[in-house]
């Protein structure tokens, strides 16, 4: 971008210039860049900016701590791309976040090569995609607008870590797999795809038994915190599972 300023978001917030990281202000600052950021070149009104920063309760001096902060960023940044008022809004414009770009680019790339049946190098891509995470994004900072967009950021790692599980899968490698998914539903017990995932793996990997304790642990859980029963497409590998579903049983090519 303008003045080779590289932003990244995939972790605590990381702004630099020819591979030398710049100081970027205390804590307030930071999230009013990221917010600025994230709005992807469109202007910001005053109010839209206070509200995703601070919330329903801002402090009393909140125009000066917006214009304080602001120019702290201009300072930062310059020359490159800087945040203007237009009359309108701030505006952060000629600006990007770098990492999200080249994991897109990334995971473009993955689906490509999944969807033209190359599992192996669409696993490579994802891979590589998700290496670039550093951490929550952006974290460490607070304000109502960065966590729900780190709550939505959370959500959507889960789906590519899912899906690239399940190619890992399909490529036979399920020992592999066993270990990493039951860190995983360590972390998110009662995310249902990713039980089915480790259900399948432990499975294929001949272990049947866990497989079924594995349900068992699942159901009794999603009872105890949600009163209620796991969803179908769980239900339905157990039952598989428990008859043994030829169609379940590894390819002989594939095992690992």
């Amino acid at each position: 971008m303008a003045e080779g300023v590289r932003f990244e978001l995939l972790g605590p917030i990381r702004v630099s210039r020819g591979g030398v990281e710049l100081a970027s202000g205390p804590p307030r600052q930071r999230a009013v860049l990221a917010v600025l950021l994230l709005q992807e070149g469109r202007p910001m009104t005053f109010e839209a900016l206070v509200d995703a920063v601070w919330g329903e309760r801002p402090p009393g001096q909140v125009r000066n701590l917006v214009q304080k902060y602001v120019s702290g960023i201009r300072r930062a940044l310059a020359p490159g791309p800087v945040p203007r008022w237009t009359g309108s809004g701030y505006l952060l414009a000629e600006a990007r976040i770098d990492d999200l770009a080249e994991r897109r680019e990334l995971l473009a790339h993955a689906m490509a090569a999944r969807d033209a049946g190359r599992l192996a190098e669409a696993g490579a891509w994802a891979e590589r995609a998700e290496s670039m995470w550093r951490g929550e994004f952006a974290e460490g900072l607070t304000g109502p607008y960065l966590a729900a967009e780190r709550r939505r950021w959370a959500e959507k790692r889960l789906l590519v870590l899912e899906a690239r599980l399940e190619g890992t899968l399909e490529r036979g490698r399920y020992h592999e797999c066993v270990h990493e998914l039951m860190r995983q539903v360590a972390a998110h017990p009662l995310r249902e795809r990713l039980v089915w995932l480790l259900m399948l793996a432990l499975y294929r990997s001949g272990r049947s038994a866990d497989a079924l304790l594995t349900f068992e642990e699942t159901r009794a859980r999603v009872g105890r915190e949600l009163g209620s029963d796991p969803g179908p497409e769980l239900r339905a590998l157990h039952q598989r599972i428990l008859r043994q579903d030829p169609a379940l049983s590894p390819d002989p090519a594939l095992a690992s």
